[in-house]
């Protein structure tokens, strides 16, 4: 019998790996709003963040293609398209999703609807990727929409205008980032975390850089302030880089329903900043809303852990 690693101090890296992630993520909403505030359009805010972002991925992928020649050799011309793929579904159609619908709702709001995404990639496993079932969770993912009824209700009732619209294009991104998740550990355990999400975000980062010279305009950049230019190295530093290394090191180790469940600080974070820097209200509603959230998936993520077991 062989000797298997100690599951705990796999799962506790992972975790927190993951956790990490989520709670630098959260700040992307919030540097989103405030560019917007700038009058920055979508499109230009998403390829400020990706201008940032690029240089970094770019320096560290031909690092890696120095340093390991093993990884030249596992990209072949399908696996390297795999990755590209992979990479614009989640990091650029997701993204632009997100960014498209933040213009229409609050950044707690946004936060809670993507924060859904641990039940899509359940419902995406067992559909496409051959994972059981588990009804134990569809009590918690009731609790969660619950409580996004009822924000919802709140919104509809006092500012209903793009709510609909800006709900539609968050949950697209909720979506498409589950779907993501799945793909990109298959990517993952050929060629590695690193090597993938350089690939994965390079791709996506030339896609949102050249939609925004279309519709934005070279000279757009030109004009912009110094304030609006720190708030893109945040957006992309913070709010990207740093993140999208430390989630896809968990999926990598713990799966992408592990990573998916453990996202709860995230609005929690998000709802604090967006209260203290936006000025956004934080009424009765919200917190009923957000408790229900919150409870929903802490039973989710809990339930989940096991029915995986120790061992996964």
């Amino acid at each position: 019998m062989t000797a298997q690693p100690d599951p705990m101090r796999s799962d506790a890296l992972g975790y927190g790996l993951a956790i990490a992630g989520a709670v630098l993520f959260s700040t992307k909403g919030i540097f989103i709003k405030l560019a917007f505030a700038e009058g920055v359009s979508t499109e230009a805010t998403l390829a400020l963040r990706m201008l940032v972002a690029l240089p970094v991925y770019l320096v560290i992928l031909l690092t890696l293609l120095r340093r390991q020649p093993q990884s030249r050799a596992l990209l072949t011309p399908s696996r390297l398209i795999a990755c590209m793929a992979v990479g614009i579904l989640g990091y650029y159609v997701s993204s632009y999703l997100d960014f498209a619908g933040l213009a229409f709702v609050s950044a707690q709001y946004e936060r809670l609807v993507l924060f859904t995404y641990p039940f899509f990639v359940l419902l995406f496993g067992v559909w496409f990727f051959g994972d059981r079932m588990n009804w134990a969770l569809v009590p918690a993912m009731l609790i969660t929409y619950a409580g996004l009824m009822v924000i919802f209700t709140w919104n509809l009732t006092v500012r209903p205008d793009g709510l609909l619209l800006g709900t539609a294009l968050v949950l697209g991104s909720a979506l498409t980032f589950a779907f993501y998740q799945h793909l990109a550990r298959r990517q993952m355990v050929v060629v590695g975390t690193a090597l993938f999400t350089c690939i994965g975000m390079s791709t996506a980062a030339v896609l949102a850089i050249g939609q925004s010279l279309v519709v934005d305009g070279p000279a757009t950049y030109f004009a912009f302030s110094p304030y609006v230019w720190m708030l893109g190295l945040m957006l992309g530093v913070f709010g990207t880089v740093l993140p999208s290394f430390l989630l896809n090191s968990g999926i990598a180790r713990i799966g992408a329903r592990a990573t998916a469940s453990t996202a709860s600080l995230g609005p929690i974070m998000t709802i604090v900043l967006a209260v203290l820097i936006l000025g956004e209200e934080f009424t009765l509603f919200h917190a009923i809303g957000t408790a229900l959230v919150l409870l929903g998936s802490a039973l989710f993520a809990r339930n989940d852990r096991r029915a995986r077991g120790p061992s996964t």
